[in-house]
C-alpha cells in the first residue's frame, strides 16, 4: 500500500484531495491502494454527504468563531476536527477485495484492522454502533462485549465514513488525540440520530481523546496497513477542479440549508 502523509493548506482542498484519490483509481483501473494521513491546521465543521446543516451545526457560532463549514462525499453525521485530531483515509480496491462491496462488511474491515493498529495505544476499544471507536473509561467493558453492556459506558474517539464506487472505495474517519473537545460542544448541536450506545449523553459526556501522540498514531496505521512505498504523485489538477466545482463552494456546502 502507498503511503501519502500529506495536509494541504486549506480544509478545502483536504476534503477534496480524498476524492480525486477514489475518482483516479476509479478512472484508471489501478487496483494499487492508498492510506493517506493529514491534520487540519485549524478547527473546521465537516458536514456528511446528506446533512441538513441547520440540524446539525451552531452555524452562527461556528461563522463568528470564523470556523468553516463544509461536506464531506461520504455519509453520515457531522464532525468537528482540527489540531489534535488525525484524518486518515483509505482507497481500497474493490477488486482485491471484493467482500467490500457489503458496505457492512467493509465497516467491519477497516475497523477491525484501526482496532488491531491501536492495540498497543488503547487496548481496550470497540466499535460501536455502525462506525465509531470507541474506548473504555469505566473498567465496564473489555473488546467482547456487546453493545447493551457498552450503552453509556464507551467514549467515542473515532467516527468513520464511506463512499463507494463501482471497483473503488473510500474509507475515512478520525482519530482523537489531542484535541479541544469543547469545540465539538461549541459547533454541534446534540445529533438528530444517534447510536444506542450513545444513551443520550451530551458531546461532552460522549467523546474522548486516546492517550497517544501523533507520531504513534500515525506509525501504528503505516505499520498495521503495510503501506511502506511513498505516494511521490497526487492528483492535483483533479484535486484543484474538485475545490472550485465543489468543496469552495456554498451551494455545495450548505446545500439543503432552509
Amino acid at each position: 500500500m502507498y503511503l501519502l502523509d500529506l495536509t494541504l493548506s486549506t480544509a478545502a482542498a483536504n476534503l477534496a484531495l480524498d476524492e480525486a484519490l477514489v475518482e483516479e483509481a476509479e478512472e484508471t483501473g489501478s487496483s494499487a491502494e492508498v492510506l493517506r494521513l493529514w491534520e487540519p491546521e485549524k478547527p473546521l465543521v465537516v458536514l456528511g454527504r446528506s446533512s441538513r446543516p441547520e440540524l446539525e451545526v451552531d452555524l452562527d457560532w461556528c461563522a463568528g468563531q470564523g470556523i468553516p463549514v463544509l461536506r464531506r462525499t461520504s455519509g453520515g453525521a457531522s464532525i468537528v476536527t482540527g489540531p489534535g485530531c488525525l484524518m486518515y483515509s483509505v482507497v481500497l480496491s474493490i477488486e482485491r477485495r471484493p467482500e467490500l462491496k457489503s458496505i457492512d462488511q467493509a465497516h467491519c474491515f477497516v475497523l477491525k484492522r484501526l482496532i488491531e493498529a491501536l492495540s498497543g495505544i488503547a487496548p481496550v476499544a470497540a466499535r460501536c454502533g455502525t462506525s465509531d471507536l470507541a474506548i473504555d473509561t469505566s473498567g465496564a467493558f473489555s473488546n467482547a462485549a456487546d453493545e447493551e453492556t457498552l450503552r453509556g459506558a464507551a467514549k467515542k474517539f473515532s467516527g468513520n465514513s464511506l463512499r463507494a464506487k463501482r471497483r473503488h472505495l473510500l474509507y475515512h474517519g478520525t482519530l482523537l488525540f489531542d484535541f479541544d473537545l469543547e469545540l465539538v460542544s461549541r459547533c454541534l448541536k446534540h445529533p438528530p440520530r444517534e447510536p444506542g450506545y450513545r444513551a443520550g449523553r451530551t458531546h461532552a459526556e460522549f467523546i474522548a481523546n486516546l492517550p497517544a501522540t501523533r507520531e504513534q498514531l500515525r506509525a501504528a496505521l503505516v505499520k498495521e496497513w503495510r503501506a511502506t512505498e511513498v505516494l511521490s504523485e497526487w492528483p492535483r489538477e483533479r484535486t484543484e477542479a474538485l475545490v472550485g466545482e465543489k468543496y469552495a463552494r456554498e451551494g455545495w456546502n450548505l446545500r439543503g440549508q432552509s
